[in-house]
């Protein structure tokens, strides 16, 4: 059962969900049609694909989902700090991405805070 969460937690949740979409449609769009590594789209746009695995989960607002995708979004920081340095029209791609991908994951982590708090408060002392 989902404790009730308040109006803080439901922003921070919506702006994770805008910020973890923007995310995916990024990553399909660089990599087909703005920029793809090849003429005509790469296969670098299956790096979509571990986004969608976690976006069932995270539509429902699940913490455990929320927990490992706050994992897999430091990867698309490390991918975007890595492409930053490449030539336009890459760069300010990258940028876009790393900046999507810190405000998932600082938006995330103000979704699961407070539910931790509660976790731990409800935990016997020893």
């Amino acid at each position: 059962m989902t404790p009730a969460i308040s109006g803080r937690q439901r922003l921070a949740w919506h702006v994770a969900l805008a910020a973890w979409l923007s995310l995916i449609a990024l990553a399909l769009v660089w990599e087909t049609w703005l920029a793809p590594l090849r003429p005509g789209g790469s296969w670098l746009a299956l790096k979509a694909l571990p986004l969608a695995l976690a976006l069932r989960g995270l539509l429902r607002a699940d913490p455990y989902t929320m927990q490992w995708a706050l994992l897999l979004s430091l990867l698309y920081v490390l991918e975007g700090a890595v492409r930053v340095f490449e030539p336009a029209p890459v760069k300010p791609l990258a940028t876009i991405e790393i900046a999507l991908a810190l405000l998932f994951f600082v938006a995330a982590i103000a979704y699961l805070r407070p539910l931790k708090q509660a976790a731990k408060a409800r935990r016997p002392s020893a």
